[in-house]
């Protein structure tokens, strides 16, 4: 096969929807009672939505993992496998698509500001992600599971041979008890076809494997009303059953200085997924037990419910 597989080790109101039934799949929780609004409150039952989930895909940002010097935040990476390996032990199938591979090569070698430059950002790329396998190995090797590092380009989602061959490899590792861990291959990747974050690459990856939900991890508690750093007076929005140009942040900038995502590019990995019946969950990673609690139908950070579309 051709990508690489290893072995392993501004305001604006939500756009509300009509009466009409929102297409739900097989398995996908019904909501209590009427049609659901994209804004403050919601009648989505979210235990029954969760109910039935089999698989799962989480999506940690660079924020998440590591300090703001580019360190690895080890007790932070430690609090997300534990859930992960949790998630397992209730046989829920998960993968982890992980960001932080050029900030990890960034602590090893000493830099402290992001390069600009694409050959600089690959060879940090190569230096970091062998220093988040190996954590991710040594972590989820104390609590009895496997890993295996799935690296992929957009060429190689682009191509359905190779989607196909991808498929496969995810349903065999998943099948096999391995806990598939999927970053871009950042030191092959050009330009014309990068991602361009994890936010995107996740959203593939839960369609591609008919994932029933994607948990979106960040340093953010959801979606607001508002940017909270900018408007104190901003709401967390709970659920959002349609993505339109007005919902409230979709022209946002990108994160942190060590990562290339914001909520704009969840947003967009939000209307990929949730376009393929794939529900999305964005929250904050600092939660205690963020994913276990979602998965307990704890109302959590902000639901975009998913939606089949022609």
């Amino acid at each position: 096969m051709s990508y690489s597989c290893c072995s392993a080790q501004s305001p604006g109101a939500i756009q509300a929807p009509s009466s009409e039934t929102v297409p739900e799949r097989p398995d996908q929780a019904a909501t209590t009672g009427g049609p659901v609004a994209g804004g403050h409150s919601s009648q989505i039952d979210r235990a029954a939505l969760v109910r039935k989930i089999k698989r799962l895909v989480v999506k940690v940002g660079t924020s998440s993992l590591t300090y703001g010097n580019g360190k690895i935040n080890i007790s932070q990476m430690d609090h997300l496998v534990r859930q992960m390996a949790d998630v397992r032990n209730r046989g829920i199938e998960v993968v982890l698509v992980t960001s932080g591979a050029i900030a990890a090569g960034m602590g090893r070698i000493g830099l402290n500001k992001r390069p600009p430059d694409l050959a600089s950002k690959q060879a940090l790329a190569a230096v970091g992600q062998g220093i988040l396998m190996q954590m991710y190995e040594k972590l989820f090797s104390e609590y009895g599971y496997m890993v295996g590092q799935v690296l992929l380009t957009r060429e190689d989602i682009s191509s359905e041979e190779r989607r196909i061959n991808i498929k496969n490899t995810f349903d065999s590792l998943l099948n096999f008890g391995v806990i598939p861990i999927v970053n871009e291959n950042d030191t092959v990747a050009v330009e014309e076809i990068r991602f361009g974050d994890n936010d995107t690459l996740s959203a593939l990856v839960a369609t591609l494997i008919n994932a029933e939900l994607l948990i979106l991890l960040s340093d953010i508690d959801g979606l607001y009303t508002e940017d909270p750093r900018i408007n104190p007076e901003a709401t967390l929005i709970p659920v959002v059953t349609d993505i339109s140009n007005s919902t409230p942040g979709i022209n946002g900038g990108t994160g942190s200085s060590l990562g290339v995502g914001g909520m704009r590019t969840k947003i967009e990995a939000a209307r990929i997924a949730t376009a393929r019946g794939v529900n999305v969950i964005i929250a904050n990673s600092s939660v205690d037990s963020v994913i276990l609690e979602i998965l307990d139908g704890k109302p959590l950070g902000t639901l975009f419910v998913g939606r089949f579309e022609a």
